[in-house]
């Protein structure tokens, strides 16, 4: 068993964490990438993943059995072969032409016994509908039968500490019951603990389960918060008041928007496929995206607002943004709420300055100036405006030496600090 080969499609924020975790238990891993600049860095031991250390990637390396490459021809005699490409949203249209690129350069290394699995986020049917026919043309062989296909979807939480992929339930999948079987002892291997479901819809229909509970929630407050403002209301106590209640309550508290892979596009998914096949509106998740898209603006004009009650035109003002991630203590800027805010801002003709320490450089928006974050930066800024909350941010210094600070994530307190 320890001799399986493990080929993982796509490095980044899933299938890299993947990669690694089946190192350590043994098998021998392909990660393969289109990324040319990625792969380099891999294999000389630099990771650009914050939930993956130098140190662990370089262990990795170490051992013999992590083989970072772009060729499709070191898959071959593979065993297992998991898809973890990017699904995104193009014109408000599923964009799968990355599992289809996956799907036809892994089909002809496909061969009989073997065990393909698909992890991307998608609409129900997209692995027997799609994935299974270009495996099946490229190979000559069929599933089920001659090789095994499955469906499970990706659980990772970037930056968070507790819940990791090795930790987090698994929900798996297969076209008959021998792939089932198949995915499932591959990933008990993985993680502590799966999940199967019956077929590869009903795992597909979970991620967006999943997603869309959480875009519509946090939907939901956003809106809240927004008409708690002109209610003249602090929803941020209000919201730790509800908390306390234990059971049939679940906090979920407001930001600038939702960013990502997750929540921006796949309830997306689900909207389009039920309008695709059932001709109908999924109007929850369609009036969701429409608040959640919303709040960099509304950001953008308490900002404007702010900075005229303190006598301050927004043009020519000095603003310093703090974080341009979507999500604290990363660097992914998919989607990010934040540099939305921040292109918004420089539209208005502000000076827009920004603390960044996670984001890689090539990702800063054009125009912006990273900088550290400083006494003398949040003296001289004219507002500044927690966006993403880092936690390595001294927001002591922060409240200590600004004029005005605008917070869209109540970390910080004090008299000169407006709360989203």
């Amino acid at each position: 068993m320890s001799a399986e080969k493990l080929v993982v499609i796509g490095q980044g924020y899933v299938g890299l964490p993947l990669a690694m975790r089946a190192v350590e238990a043994g098998l021998h891993v392909v990660g393969l990438d289109v990324d040319g600049d990625r792969i380099k860095r891999l294999a000389s031991g630099e990771s650009f993943v914050e939930d993956i250390t130098t140190d662990r990637l370089g262990r990795a390396l170490s051992t013999g059995r992590y083989l970072p490459s772009t060729e499709y021809t070191d898959a071959e005699g593979f065993d297992i072969c998991v898809i973890t490409v990017p699904t995104p949203l193009r014109d408000g249209t599923p964009d799968l032409s990355f599992v289809e690129q996956a799907g036809i350069g892994i089909g002809p290394y496909v061969r009989p016994g073997c065990t393909v699995v698909l992890e991307s986020t998608t609409y129900p049917g997209t692995t027997e509908e799609l994935l299974r026919p270009l495996l099946e043309s490229a190979s000559g062989l069929s599933s089920p039968g001659d090789f095994h296909l499955g469906y499970s979807p990706e659980r990772i939480d970037p930056g968070n500490p507790t819940w990791r992929l090795e930790n987090t339930a698994k929900v798996v999948s297969g076209v008959d019951a021998e792939s089932l079987a198949r995915v499932d002892g591959f990933y008990q291997r993985i993680v502590e603990r799966t999940v199967p479901v019956d077929s590869t819809r009903v795992a597909e229909l979970t991620k967006l389960i999943e997603n869309t509970f959480r875009q519509v929630n946090i939907a939901l407050i956003n809106e809240l918060t927004m008409l708690s403002h002109h209610l003249d209301i602090d929803v941020w106590q209000a919201i730790e008041a509800a908390e306390t209640k234990p059971f049939g309550f679940m906090p979920f508290r407001p930001g600038p928007g939702v960013g990502g892979h997750c929540l921006p596009i796949d309830p997306c998914y689900l909207s389009w496929q039920v309008k695709r096949r059932l001709g109908r509106q999924f109007r929850f998740i369609e009036l969701a995206n429409d608040v959640n898209h919303e709040m960099p603006e509304h950001v953008t004009q308490r900002v404007m607002a702010g900075l005229n009650r303190r006598g301050r035109a927004i043009s020519g003002s000095r603003l310093l943004l703090l974080g341009l991630a979507y999500k604290r203590n990363t660097g992914d800027m998919r989607d990010s709420p934040a540099v939305d805010v921040a292109q918004r801002l420089q539209a208005l003709g502000a000076d827009v300055r920004a603390v960044e320490p996670y984001a890689e450089p090539h990702h800063i928006p054009g125009g912006v100036v990273v900088v550290n974050l400083t006494e003398r930066e949040v003296r001289e800024a004219d507002a500044v405006v927690v966006v993403t909350d880092h936690d390595v941010f001294d927001y002591d210094l922060v409240t200590r030496h600004a004029g005005y600070v605008f917070d869209t994530r109540n970390r910080c307190s004090g008299d000169v600090v407006e709360r989203l």
